[in-house]
């Protein structure tokens, strides 16, 4: 070895007899130092930690470690060299003449070097007594605390006092545990430990690609999901959440006792230990899971787990069994559903539940200066809201964290849990603020006259009535003729007031046209901006329509759905929206210039709004609602690029329990129904979902579906077959220009597939999809999507039979046909 080259020395006696290289076996206790051969010191603390090559277990591979000195069993606490062992006993630990620590075999081959931050004039190596091993510069002195690189920063199975678990956001550096995969194998298993980058952070354990721990986010004092967090008089703890660093730490009350927290790869667990010099024995101080029901997910969404009880999942108030077949079972994975929809808007209102684990903080917001009456209030006009409560408990309690989506693995404890207030409709409201008499009294006193105001208006209505025209679909009539200002709660314009707002329907204020008649650009004396849709006297089927949007979006109240003002009757019908100045997603990704506009990040937030959109109107709105005509020209853009779904007059609603339907009238528009409703005329919220993994496609590809690209192949057959070829980036819009996040545009290609399958049962619901394209775990293989071909789905194995439906221009369609 040439002299320039600064070598660790591991015992006095290696440095005297082997002056120029440390051999395996060798250790150097805690808080040594040696410098280059021509003037190294050796210096020693505590004696606490030692640190050397090791053998684990039954192996013969060797690994240079950290370990206790004074506990006779070596209980490694850190691997240097996990993932490449020396397979002899010639390991050497030096600094090589960069100045970066390395590991060297036999023949001189680099195993393992440390990833320093930068240069030392005069490197140093230490071993210090909290177990850490440094690499700082000489010429900072013993006291020195700046690292060009630290083991702590690298953390193996093993947390000890004062390492910080969690992130470097400065360096994107993630300080996560991951098990031995055995006793005789310190490399990586699949059982790891960290803290998750959410609006409202928390520590989660992934067995594999699987959730399997979580232990609520931090509320000032502990872990949600962990009471035993509380004062103990043996270690504190301490959160960090700035814009530079989030991790979690503790720290000794008494510098003489001994702990360590390990990652148990056997028995899949969390454990944390403590030494007694009584018992000359490690004792364990607690573990994670604790019990069944910190298994993540295991009850479900919006159901409670609680070890006290039996069965031990029970949905909450409001709440019952998605499932219950499965439910009663003893599989409660499906989770609960409510009882009642949500109103949304002023109908809505909270319940207070005590004593829980926050829900998963996936889908979670915080503000930190709220209070909680901000917070109820900022929660109760977000309809995606589902719950909110004090983000710190620490003191009488401050800041607001609030979740959307599905509420998902919240748990009971019978003390040190949290309260949460949850979103309920007005029904669930009074009738948990009554006594079962009042109920009973009420019930009495209202049903019995209304069940006989009910049977005159019957008989009146009977006598009264005319012969009405004949069903043209099971469960899909005309509307009446009469008004809808008795069943709609909006505000009415008077005709004069719209005609001087477009200016008496100008043609330089028209917008565009539809199958019910133009839409206008307006002003309203108040300044604000409107866009009327004005039913034509001469449509076919605009009235139906028109009706159908009324009574279905008045009191749709959602970011990602256009905003219905009000209405005008009378001469004319005519439906007033607010005015999006973007207008329709088209006029951007079908257009070359335009489409440049839109770089990826603006494309993925368009995506995962209409997502949202959809969430809302399958699951969260009042009444289940099937859109049936999603497409790029009925996503309208506001002055912020944010999505907004419109055109709700083909839509159909579904009661809570009933999830598809059938008809004899197929609408819509060509190239983007799926294929059970094209052809059979079936459909339900999966037929959503399918037009919105064409929308994807098309975001991503800057392409219409109904173009034929290679072998009279649409965009979903030309997709899959660069899918197919391994060549899935090809399909990219080249108006982005370098601006895409591969990964995104990757999942979102794999995420459209699964959208696209031919049958609607192996396509994911919209609350899958949310979260999917909210996180970066594995995604399912998709099989080979519907609809590949450009042909319209109505035609036999010849295309000349209706060409005329082919509608390549996507006007929405109705068409009558047997099936």
């Amino acid at each position: 070895m040439d002299a320039p080259y600064l070598f660790l020395f591991f015992s006095i006696i290696t440095l005297l007899h082997l002056p120029g290289f440390c051999t395996a076996g060798d250790t150097i206790t805690a808080s040594q130092s040696l410098r280059d051969v021509n003037g190294s010191t050796l210096s020693s603390r505590d004696g606490t930690f030692e640190m050397g090559f090791f053998s684990p277990g039954n192996s013969q591979k060797r690994f240079l470690g950290i370990w206790y000195k004074s506990i006779p069993a070596k209980n490694v606490v850190w691997v240097a060299n996990r993932l490449n062992p020396i397979n002899d006993s010639s390991g050497v630990l030096m600094i090589d003449d960069s100045g970066k620590l390395v590991i060297l075999s036999s023949k001189s081959a680099v195993v393992w070097s440390a990833n320093s931050t930068g240069p030392a004039r005069d490197p140093v190596v230490q071993l210090l007594d909290t177990g850490n091993l440094v690499l700082r510069d000489g010429n900072d002195g013993d006291s020195g605390t700046t690292y060009l690189w630290q083991s702590f920063d690298y953390p193996t199975d093993t947390v000890l006092p004062e390492m910080k678990i969690g992130w470097d956001l400065r360096r994107g550096l993630d300080r996560r545990l991951t098990a031995w995969k055995s006793p005789d194998d310190p490399s990586p298993g699949d059982f790891s430990w960290g803290l998750e980058l959410h609006n409202y952070p928390e520590a989660v354990a992934w067995k594999g690609n699987q959730e399997y721990f979580r232990s609520g986010p931090w509320n000032g004092l502990r872990y949600s999901g962990a009471p035993e967090q509380r004062a103990n008089p043996l270690f504190s703890f301490d959160f960090v959440n700035d814009e530079d660093e989030l991790y979690l730490t503790n720290h000794l009350k008494n510098k003489s006792v001994l702990t360590r927290t390990i990652l148990n790869q056997s028995n899949y667990a969390w454990e944390r230990y403590v030494w007694s010099e009584a018992t000359l024995a490690w004792k364990l101080f607690t573990t994670v899971p604790k019990d069944y029901c910190d298994k993540y997910g295991l009850c479900g969404a919006y159901s409670n787990c609680d070890v006290t009880d039996l069965p031990i999942c029970q949905c909450l108030p409001g709440f019952s069994p998605k499932s219950p077949e499965k439910w009663n079972s003893m599989d409660w994975s499906g989770g609960c559903t409510r009882n009642k929809p949500l109103d949304c808007g002023d109908g809505d209102g909270f319940i207070k539940f005590g004593g829980l684990k926050l829900p998963d903080t996936t889908f979670s917001w915080v503000n930190r200066t709220f209070d909680l009456k901000e917070c109820r209030a900022k929660c109760l006009r977000n309809c995606s809201c589902m719950a909110y409560t004090h983000s710190d408990i620490s003191g009488p309690g401050s800041g607001c964290a609030m979740w959307f989506g599905d509420l998902v693995d919240i748990r009971h404890f019978e003390e040190g849990g949290q309260d949460l207030y949850i979103r309920m409709p007005r029904s669930a409201l009074e009738l948990k603020s009554r006594h079962w008499w009042e109920i009973a009294v009420i019930v009495i006193a209202v049903i019995v006259p209304a069940s006989v105001l009910l049977l005159t208006c019957y008989y009146i209505r009977r006598w009264r009535k005319k012969p009405k025209e004949a069903k043209i679909d099971e469960g899909e009539k005309e509307p009446k003729n009469e008004s809808s200002k008795e069943d709609l709660e909006l505000p009415l314009f008077d005709l004069a007031t719209i005609t001087d707002a477009t200016d008496n329907f100008s043609f330089n204020q028209k917008l565009g046209e539809g199958g019910f008649g133009p839409v206008y650009k307006g002003t309203l004396p108040d300044g604000r901006q409107i866009a009327v849709k004005r039913l034509s006297a001469i449509s076919r089927q605009g009235a139906r329509e028109f009706k159908n949007e009324v009574k279905l979006i008045a009191k749709l109240q959602h970011r990602n759905l256009v905003k219905l003002l009000g209405c005008c009757e009378g001469e004319e019908m005519m439906l007033i929206y607010e005015y999006l100045p973007n207008r329709s997603l088209d006029a951007f990704i079908f257009d070359g210039t335009r489409g440049k506009l839109l770089d990826w990040q603006n494309r993925f937030n368009i995506i995962c709004g209409i997502a949202r959109g959809l969430l809302y109107l399958h699951q969260d709105s009042r009444l289940r609602i099937i859109h049936r005509d999603l497409k790029a020209s009925n996503v309208l853009l506001d002055e912020k690029m944010n999505p907004k779904i419109s055109d709700f007059g083909m839509a159909r609603t579904f009661g809570g329990d009933q999830s598809e339907g059938n008809t004899n009238r197929v609408v819509g528009t060509y190239g983007y129904m799926a294929p059970e409703y094209a052809i059979d005329g079936l459909f339900s919220v999966k037929s959503d979902v399918f037009s919105f993994g064409i929308l994807v496609l098309e975001i991503i590809s800057g392409k219409r579906n109904r173009g034929l690209f290679h072998s009279n192949q649409n965009l979903i057959g030309h997709a899959w077959r660069l899918y197919a070829e391994g060549r899935p980036l090809d399909l990219i819009d080249p108006c982005l220009d370098g601006s895409c996040i591969l990964s995104e545009v990757l999942r979102c290609i794999h995420l459209s597939f699964l959208c696209l399958q031919h049958h609607p049962e192996n396509r994911p619901s919209m609350a899958s999809v949310v979260v999917m394209l909210g996180s970066e775990g594995p995604l399912p293989p998709p099989k080979q999507p519907g609809f590949l071909i450009d042909k319209n789905p109505f035609e036999g194995d010849s295309s000349s039979s209706k060409q005329e439906l082919n509608s390549v221009n996507e006007i929405t369609v109705t068409l009558v046909e047997a099936r």
